[in-house]
């Protein structure tokens, strides 16, 4: 049925409860009292009929009754309808004043009632007909979930009236767990509330429950690993809907419904941004971002291009990756203005180029080589990258009168024991010395690791997992901050805000975590057990690989900033004129392929990198002067 044959029928049946509901009020409150009705002179009854009717259906029309679809109907839909009925008996009531007659009081209040139940009533009709006549169609039995909902709050609820509004998804709830006490026995949804995780297991298997559905937001790690254990012990499957950082608005769909991630169990705080000082920031500038292909660099310019900058140039040497991003951008934000530039940061010519044909305000500097044994065997190609690359993109960002340069760092620059980590502090180091002879705002932000990022370890594990293992980990007692890539996005972002000059901005990493904690927890999302179902093997330290990693060198230190989330690291003296000759002698052995070298003045620059080859040999000959003195 089309809809103009939907709205016909429905200003026929609100005109039928009209004459219905005046009829009765007319009966109630003149017929039974009276025995008759004592209509205004100027009214017979079927004129009183044809304006009540023309009255309220006009009103229900104008207010926009018949451009709803009813089977959706809700309480708005209900409050709506009330509104319209108050408003025509108002017209009514003033007309009838208007031409001096009088009417019963009691007959319009009455009236007033009776429509809205007859109305709302064939309202409510036609969502009982969509839902109970379509929609109770189930599925097949064989492909329904039987499941548990964990949470009695607001979410929980949502899911649960989301999966009852739609059983041809296939879930089919038939019970709530909760740890509040308090609940148990209570009903949500004509579901009963059957007890908290530590019974988990037995009603499990009393409901022969296949899958569970953590439904807390606001739920932290903390509060995620003993519910995610308490799963793994019932041997069902757990989902859970998205955190507080991730909601939209505060309602919950089904279609938000999602695998546990190991990001849920490191329990992240929602980051908290000053969006009107981004915005200010941001909005209409242009902005470069190199990198733009990888994990940091691309979902940086997801965050910025959310505060409309005038353009958003795009720098990368794989085209694949960048392709990737500058298409999902254009499909997100199509009125956006962008520009892929195919180019290597360590082609001066190229960058000189890029900058000097363009308005250029404000440069997130991203690329770089982060994969530690791999530039331990290429010091050179990490020396012309990380140290080379970035001295390019500084010198023209200063050149042209680019207002801001924000250097992603790393926590491996702290104490580096290995090349990439001596590349990226003596970038920093470069960052900071710009600071003082230009008028562009040079700031680096350091960071630790990020979940999901290429270099991340949970794609290693989630192959070795599904191959039966063994996953295997360094060492038993390495550890190492994590953030998502969405967190260090923007903070990096909000950091930009903050730059006045030769700043190393620390983010909160919050507590560091074992490496081979993160395996077992990864291990348990996918429904095995550690050591038991999959094994875990320790290989031992790879080459510049550290135990630990630090945000600060003991001469360092920080600062507090406005953001309870960013940290300022002291700043240190650094002689602009030898730096640069140092680092020009840097380029010369990583064009001669000289590691030794390399290595060798990489310790000169930085004062703190300790080569983890020159540590080993420290403990032999501490070893040595050990067993000599026995």
């Amino acid at each position: 049925m089309d809809t103009k044959k939907k709205r016909i029928i429905l200003v026929i049946s609100d005109s039928l409860a009209v004459i219905s509901s005046l009829f009765i009020s007319l009966f109630i409150t003149v017929y039974l009292d009276r025995g008759m009705i004592l209509l205004p002179a100027r009214y017979s009854e079927y004129s009183l009929f044809a304006t009540f009717v023309i009255v309220k259906v006009s009103t229900f029309y104008f207010m926009g009754l018949y451009n709803r679809i009813w089977r959706y109907a809700s309480v708005d839909d209900l409050i709506n309808i009330f509104k319209s009925i108050i408003a025509s008996s108002f017209i009514i009531i003033t007309y009838i004043y208007f031409i001096q007659a009088s009417f019963p009081r009691s007959v319009m209040a009455l009236d007033m009632f009776i429509t809205f139940f007859l109305v709302g009533f064939s309202r409510l009709l036609l969502r009982w007909r969509y839902e109970y006549l379509y929609l109770r169609r189930r599925p097949p039995a064989e492909t329904v979930k039987t499941i548990f909902i964990y949470g009695a709050g607001d979410a929980g609820e949502m899911i649960i009236r989301e999966m009852l509004k739609h059983p041809e998804l296939g879930y089919k709830p038939v019970g709530i767990i909760d740890d509040d006490r308090d609940k148990k026995g209570m009903k949500m949804h004509n579901l009963p509330v059957l007890g908290g995780r530590e019974s988990l297991a037995e009603l499990a298997a009393d409901y022969g429950v296949t899958e569970i559905i953590i439904a807390i937001p606001s739920a932290t790690g903390a509060d995620m690993k003993p519910i995610i254990a308490a799963c793994s012990d019932a041997k069902i499957g757990v989902k859970t809907v998205p955190g507080v950082y991730e909601l939209i608005d505060e309602n919950v769909y089904l279609s938000q419904i999602r695998d546990v991630k190991i990001e849920d169990l490191l329990g992240r705080e929602q980051v908290d941004l000053n969006i009107h000082e981004i915005k200010n920031h941001i909005q209409g500038k242009s902005i470069l971002i190199t990198g733009a292909g990888g994990s940091i660099g691309s979902q940086i310019a997801r965050e910025v291009i959310k505060f409309k900058p005038e353009k958003i140039y795009l720098i990368g040497r794989g085209e694949h990756s960048v392709y990737l991003i500058d298409n999902e951008l254009n499909i997100d934000y199509p009125n956006v203005m962008r520009e892929v530039i195919i180019a290597d940061i360590q082609d001066r010519a190229k960058i000189e180029d890029v900058f000097s044909k363009r308005r250029i305000d404000v440069v997130f500097h991203a690329a770089a080589y982060k994969h530690v044994p791999l530039m331990e065997s290429h010091a050179d190609e990490a020396v012309k990258n990380n140290i080379i690359g970035t001295k390019t993109v500084a010198d023209a960002a200063s050149k042209y009168g680019v207002s801001t340069f924000v250097m992603i760092s790393t926590d491996k620059a702290v104490n580096p024991t290995s090349v990439m980590g001596a590349s990226k502090r003596v970038a920093e180091m470069y960052v900071q010395s710009k600071a003082h002879t230009s008028k562009t705002k040079f700031v680096a932000v350091r960071f630790g690791n990020v979940l999901g990022s290429r270099g991340s370890v949970i794609p290693l594990f989630k192959k070795q997992i599904e191959a039966g293992g063994p996953v295997t980990v360094t060492h038993p007692e390495i550890t190492r901050y994590f953030m998502t890539i969405p967190e260090a996005a923007k903070l990096v972002v909000q950091a930009s805000v903050m730059a006045k000059g030769g700043e190393i901005f620390i983010l909160d990493m919050g507590k560091p975590v074992k490496i081979a904690d993160l395996a077992r927890d990864l291990i348990r999302l996918s429904g095995f057990e550690p050591d038991s179902d999959i094994a875990i093997k320790y290989t031992g330290l790879r080459p510049g690989e550290k135990l630990y990693e630090e945000l600060l060198t003991a001469e360092e230190g920080t600062m507090r900033t406005v953001h309870r989330k960013i940290f300022i690291a002291r700043k240190q003296e650094i002689n602009a004129d030898i730096l640069e000759k140092e680092i020009s002698a840097l380029e010369r052995f990583a064009h001669n392929n000289n590691p030794f070298q390399i290595k060798k003045k990489l310790i000169q620059i930085t004062g703190s990198y300790k080569p983890e080859v020159l540590e080993r040999r420290k403990k032999n000959r501490v070893n040595t002067d050990k067993k000599a003195g026995e």
